[in-house]
């Protein structure tokens, strides 16, 4: 049983005419009779009555009409829906990202791209890299945002570079803290208030103490991103933050940069090289490559990369 011969019954069994039909479905009358006549055939039934020039549905004709408009009606159906998905009108879009972007970047991105495509869903998944390229591999994300280098580098991810983010110190705005520039081998005379481990940040901050010869003091340790915030603000310490958390944290905060060569990481986009995104996911990619302020990349002066680690931050 064939589709189109479906359509030619469905046809003249609403016109009870074989010339009417073949006019509806724009084909020739004895195309049209023929491949009823196989369908026909096929079923071992005749499906009309032609006694006397008239058309008419014989019981076989009868069953299988509601079935066969059925068929069509869902075969239109699924055909608007896949226009729908190529036109952007409708969708899905799985996105995962560290918690510190889904501060600093992901809410004026996904703003402007659900502005653009109201009809597509977003989903986000907050996690640090290590279990973001764990979740490309399995194929539950389309993309997600990374630290680079990648924890564990696999061929079968391909990523883009998005931003190069200088990373900055808070401190509380009512307490005494550092106003100038502050050089890493400065920490050394301050309390931290630290993330908990398997935070990206967490390892880059003590490496980088280390390496001026010294291990920092924590005051505070153990917490998530707005944790940390929230004890720098109480005046427990200072902490080292993306500099995108720290344009979103408030007038509470001050925001003291790091003499160069500083630190920064390096954000990335990255999915399966071996699938191709949605088309809805291609055009998430395009508005985040677009929206992306340019302020937050490339800055001069440089600065040691992060990167490493399960990051989280």
């Amino acid at each position: 049983m064939q589709f189109q011969q479906l359509v030619y019954f469905v046809a003249v069994a609403e016109t009870l005419h074989f010339t009417r039909a073949a006019e509806r479905v724009h084909v020739s009358q004895p195309s049209l009779s023929q491949q009823i006549r196989a369908l026909e055939k096929e079923l071992g039934a005749e499906l009309f009555g032609r006694a006397r020039g008239n058309v008419a549905l014989t019981d076989a004709g009868e069953a299988l009409l509601p079935t066969a408009r059925r068929i069509l009606a869902d075969a239109e159906t699924a055909r608007h829906e896949v226009q729908e998905l190529v036109q952007l009108r409708r969708g899905r879009v799985r996105l995962g990202a560290p918690p510190s972007l889904c501060t600093g970047l992901l809410p004026e991105v996904l703003r402007a791209f659900h502005d653009q495509h109201p009809g597509i869903e977003l989903l986000i998944e907050e996690s640090g890299s290590h279990d973001l390229v764990r979740e490309l591999a399995r194929g539950a994300l389309d993309f997600a945002l990374v630290v680079l280098p990648l924890p564990t580098p696999s061929p079968a991810l391909t990523t883009v570079e998005l931003l190069h983010e200088d990373l900055v110190v808070v401190s509380s705005a009512a307490a005494p803290g550092p106003r100038r520039p502050v050089r890493i081998s400065d920490l050394r005379h301050e309390q931290l208030v630290m993330f908990r481990h398997g935070y990206d940040l967490r390892e880059l901050t003590v490496a980088a103490c280390r390496a001026e010869g010294f291990e920092p003091v924590f005051t505070v340790e153990g917490g998530e991103m707005d944790a940390v915030l929230g004890f720098v603000r109480a005046g427990l310490g200072v902490a080292v933050v993306p500099s995108m958390v720290a344009e979103q944290a408030g007038r509470d905060l001050r925001v003291t940069p790091l003499a160069p060569p500083g630190l920064r990481r390096t954000i990335a986009l990255a999915h399966r090289s071996d699938v191709a995104p949605p088309r809805a996911a291609r055009e998430l990619q395009r508005v985040l490559f677009s929206t992306r302020a340019p302020s937050r990349t490339d800055r001069a002066g440089g600065g040691r990369t992060a990167g490493g680690g399960a990051e989280r931050a």
